[in-house]
């Protein structure tokens, strides 16, 4: 965002006025003036009943009325209380309506979400609402709008902000749309894999499959599959779909350039694409635990942000009925009804991304008489038009964008500069059909055993989630969901031509032949968006582009050390910052002995470092420095500079390519073409020593003793728009940090960023753990506070916690949160 917040800032103005205004006495006022009410009584137009919201010491509110109306109507009104600004951002992401708010510096990105459309599907799915469904959307509308509507000027200090340098804004009515376009951006936030099919392309187009293996090379035999066996129609042997190799691609810079643009359009809405962006979940059953019940474990990977992505809730009817059968505790999204990830009083339930091939690219053949009709074996179709206008503050006509759309999905070209001169190409994505999702979540939300929690699975459509389930009965299991196509031909690995009609999507894979486990006689489940399942045993291809499984083996590792696990051992767990790939590679160096002794020295640092990354350690900046500094020295020159910067350590499967280079001292990698002479693996280890030594001592010193991880590895939570802006004091009132942090890329504390300065950009959004023999004992932390309102007590008050790998209780019962009040706040009609 920061662009587009520079661009509509007048520095001069927003610098004098806001500082004045903060600093003096009465800025005081107007700072707090948005904090809402969280005790005694209001009266609300739209309730049937009386609402009792407990907000217990962390602010998290813990909601118990009569009906499911009333109880989603608190809910959006708690999530308005808190987090209006975020929701509105939010919304304006899934409308395509950032410039109506940020000028023409947003543009751009509408640009770009228009021309996808996720309204459009959105309007669809609204119009295919079950009656239990659209009243479920409705109340909680009318829960924001009850609070949102009659408290317009106090909804959020970045509302006063953007106010005074002349952005006047009005809140809109919340409408049940507002809330399904959101699950288009995560769904689109988690579906990468068109870009690692432009980056395949351009690096086929660089050197060929044998640079596209060595840079992004298959999945390893020593990485483990979430689910070992199937039983049913979905178990074979069958052989793998044949690769499609085209005749007809981008060149290697209009691939790279597009990689970029998409990239790009993902950060500056928000929606940081950043490579580790995944997460881990596990459930170990009874056998395997202290209590003699299931345990599960659940800390999802995300980008970093103020405020958190999560806010944290109990929804409760006070007397559970079939009419009223909500009784659930979680993490939820502001802006959507429900929990997203929690327990109700018999079940417990966790995700993490599965990352399937649900994206393709097609190239299509354009009538050259007629640029709007589109060929398809043999015959020209018409694209579909359509004409989205785009209002632009500070613009008096609005800009109308004219968008085409294939029997593949909208064409990128109209609106990426960087594929003017290309074929056109159609983007084609399971989110770009109606779905129904939230469906899900609520049945998720009320199911009381496997059975229903399976079929609660069936409306679940993308992004596809690695389900992890537990119950109290001490049963244990897992559920792949999701729209995933079935392809005529091809393994949709690069993009493919649009007019044969070789290459179509004919079907999906039916759900009960998706990959599930129940009761796995090893009496654990491990997902961290490592594949799902041997595709030699498996009838259908789910996909190719993987987590390398770093994390996943791990994961499996430690629970192997203790015959019983308890709690404590979850959450000892999902804080380790052990590196595994350290581990990994460390030991191929044996026997090397660098010439020079800087380099000789960094290298005895590196075998004396017990290979865990803490924020004290000297030799996990030692270590996360050589590594890069290796990935650079043996594919730059292969790679070329530009695409290097794209795809050379900012791949999570740069990881694998470095160690499977280590594990062959005769690959061609190790010699650098740039010169006329043949370099050994030595020489190269040798180099990448000598400039990790050279970099380090620039940044921290020459006295490696006194380098910390930390001192590079830090978190920095930034608020989404003004926290972007570029001008320091606006990014103080909002952004929390730089603080050191624990954790690295790859490691199970999974602590993700740039590679060329180690800054923290994604990590685990929430830690939880559930207890089925107790679940009062259950615990969980998101990443910054329930808050979405800058200096509130409840801001940032999480963050410590966070760092530091503590928790707080998941607070299940009424009289434990009747206990921890901050507040009680009665919602009368």
């Amino acid at each position: 965002m920061s662009k587009i917040i520079r661009r509509t800032v007048l520095v001069v103005v927003s610098l004098v006025v806001v500082l004045v205004v903060v600093v003096a006495g009465a800025g005081v006022v107007w700072v707090r003036q948005p904090f809402p009410q969280v005790a005694g009584e209001l009266r609300v137009n739209g309730l049937t009943g009386s609402v009792e919201i407990i907000r217990d010491r962390f602010g998290v509110p813990h909601i118990y009325a009569d009906t499911p109306e009333d109880l989603f109507f608190a809910q959006g009104f708690v999530h308005a209380q808190d987090r209006f600004f975020q929701m509105e951002f939010w919304r304006r992401i899934g409308q395509g309506r950032l410039a109506d708010l940020f000028g023409a510096g947003a543009l751009s990105q509408d640009r770009f979400i228009r021309t996808l459309g996720w309204h459009r599907t959105v309007a669809q799915e609204v119009d295919q609402l079950d009656a239990e469904l659209r009243q479920t959307l409705e109340r909680y509308a009318a829960g924001v709008n009850a609070y949102a509507l009659n408290h317009a000027d106090r909804l959020g200090l970045e509302f006063r902000v953007l106010g005074l340098i002349g952005r006047r804004w009005q809140p809109e009515p919340w409408t049940p749309a507002n809330s399904l376009t959101w699950g288009k951006a995560m769904a689109y936030n988690l579906g990468g894999n068109m870009e690692v099919e432009l980056a395949r392309m351009a690096l086929m187009q660089r050197g060929g499959s044998a640079l596209v293996d060595a840079i992004i090379p298959p999945y390893p035999a020593d990485a483990p599959f979430i689910v070992s066996a199937l039983t049913g129609s979905a178990l074979t042997g069958s052989a793998p779909l044949p690769a499609w190799t085209a005749d007809l691609t981008l060149s290697t810079d209009s691939a790279l350039a597009l990689l970029q643009a998409t990239r790009r359009a993902a950060e500056t809405i928000g929606l940081r694409k950043d490579s580790d962006i995944g997460s881990n979940n596990w459930v170990v059953s009874g056998a395997r635990s202290v209590t003699g019940k299931p345990l599960l474990a659940n800390d999802p990977h995300l980008g970093i942000q103020m405020p958190s992505i999560w806010y944290q809730v109990g929804l409760h009817c006070r007397t559970l009925s079939e009419q009223c059968p909500y009784d659930v505790v979680g993490v939820s999204f502001a802006g959507v009804p429900g929990v997203i990830i929690g327990h109700n009083g018999r079940i417990a339930w966790g995700v993490t991304n599965v990352g399937p091939d649900v994206q393709d690219l097609f190239i299509e053949r354009p009538n050259p008489n007629n640029p709007d009709e589109f060929e398809f074996q043999g015959r020209f179709e018409p694209a579909q038009i359509i004409e989205e206008r785009i209002t632009v503050a500070g613009q008096s006509e609005p800009v109308v964008l004219r968008v085409r759309v294939t029997r593949h999905g909208p064409i990128l070209n109209d609106v990426m500069d960087v594929l003017k001169d290309e074929p056109p190409m159609a983007l084609r994505w399971t989110a770009l059909q109606p779905g129904s999702i939230l469906a899900s979540v609520l049945r998720i939300n009320r199911a009381t055993g496997w059975q229903e929690f399976r079929e609660a699975l069936r409306f679940w459509d993308a992004p596809s989630q690695n389900f992890v389930y537990a119950d109290v009965d001490g049963n244990i299991g897992y559920q792949m969901p999701g729209r995933i196509p079935i392809r005529a031909a091809g393994d949709g690995r690069m993009p493919a031509p649009g007019w044969t009609g070789e290459y179509e999507w004919i079907g999906e894979i039916p759900f009960d032949e998706l990959p599930f486990a129940f009761n796995p006689p090893e009496g654990v489940i491990v997902t961290a968006n490592n594949a799902v399942i041997d595709p030699q045993r498996y009838a259908y291809l789910l996909g190719s582009d993987w987590d390398r499984g770093f994390r996943a083996r791990r994961i499996a590792q430690l629970l192997k050390e203790k015959p019983a696990l308890s709690l404590e051992d979850m959450q000892r767990i999902q804080n380790d910052a052990r590196s595994l790939f350290a581990d990994d590679i460390l030991p191929l160096l044996d026997g090397f002995t660098p010439d020079d002794p800087q380099a000789a020295d960094l290298l005895r640092r590196l075998r004396e470092w017990d290979r865990v990354s803490r924020r004290d350690s000297s030799g996990a900046l030692i270590f996360e420095t050589f590594w890069t500094q290796l990935a650079h020295a043996l594919f730059d020159d292969e790679v070329g500079e530009r695409l290097a910067g794209e795809v050379v350590g900012v791949l999570t499967e740069t990881r694998l390519a470095v160690r499977n280079a280590l594990a062959d001292p005769a690959a061609p990698w190790w010699d650098d073409v740039n010169t006329p002479q043949r370099e050994t693996r030595e020489q190269i280890l040798t180099r990448a020593l000598q400039e990790a030594g050279a970099r380090l001592r620039a940044r921290y010193g020459d006295r490696p003793d006194q380098w910390q991880w930390g001192n590079a590895h830090t978190v920095t939570f930034p608020n989404q728009t003004l926290g972007r802006s570029g001008i320091a004091p606006i990014e103080t009132l909002f952004n929390r940090g730089p603080y050191p942090v624990d954790g690295a890329s790859a490691a199970v504390n999974n602590t993700g960023g740039r590679s060329e300065s180690f800054a923290v950009l994604s990590g685990p959004s929430v830690r939880l753990v559930v207890d089925l023999a107790d679940l009062r004992r259950s615990v969980a932390i998101h990443t910054t506070g329930q808050s979405g309102h800058s200096f509130h007590p409840h801001y940032d008050d999480m963050i410590p916690l966070w760092l530091n790998g503590a928790y707080h209780p998941l607070i299940w019962q009424r009289e434990d949160a009747q206990q921890q009040a901050d507040g009680v706040l009665i919602l009368k009609p």
